[in-house]
């Protein structure tokens, strides 16, 4: 094995191993760094076991782990009793979060789920659940982000302990 290729397969160890992390740190993007280690390991390996479909199907999982980021908050606003304000309001709770780092990505949809409840009923008492609802979906997206991570983490070694 050359020196290149073994750099290569410690390169895709580590994108593994953060993107695993990244599945529960907020700061490191887990699917797309497992994502990072298949293309890399294809890429030197021509293909194989690794091909375009199979990347494919990692790339849909970790498209999917980020839908249920945005739209968490949102659904578990609603479930909570929440008005279509307070889903608005954790989806753009959510995208201002964006700015403020790993803090605004946790707090941004339940204070906009609070928020706008709060402007639609005025009740304090009702607003507080739907934001609850929020934080509670944003829990349920963590646990199935990590699910999906070590889910792909899994296929990408199967496929090449499979050949």
């Amino acid at each position: 094995m050359g020196l290149l290729l073994l750099g290569a397969y410690i390169l895709v160890a580590a994108l593994l191993i953060a993107g695993l992390a990244g599945s529960l740190l907020p700061f490191l993007p887990g699917t797309p760094l497992i994502l990072a280690a298949a293309l890399l390991h294809a890429l030197v390996t021509d293909f194989s076991p690794i091909g375009v479909g199979r990347l494919l199907m990692l790339g849909t999982l970790a498209a999917l782990a980020y839908v249920l980021d945005y739209v968490a908050g949102a659904v578990g606003a609603k479930k909570f009793g929440g008005s279509v304000w307070a889903v608005v309001g954790a989806v753009v709770g959510g995208l201002v979060g964006l700015f403020f780092g790993p803090p605004g990505l946790l707090i941004g949809p339940v204070v906009g789920a609070v928020a706008g409840e709060l402007l639609k009923s005025g009740e304090v008492e009702h607003s507080l659940k739907a934001g609850f609802g929020a934080l509670v979906g944003m829990a349920v997206a963590l646990l199935a982000r990590f699910a999906l991570t070590f889910s792909m983490v899994g296929l990408f070694l199967w496929w090449l302990w499979r050949g």
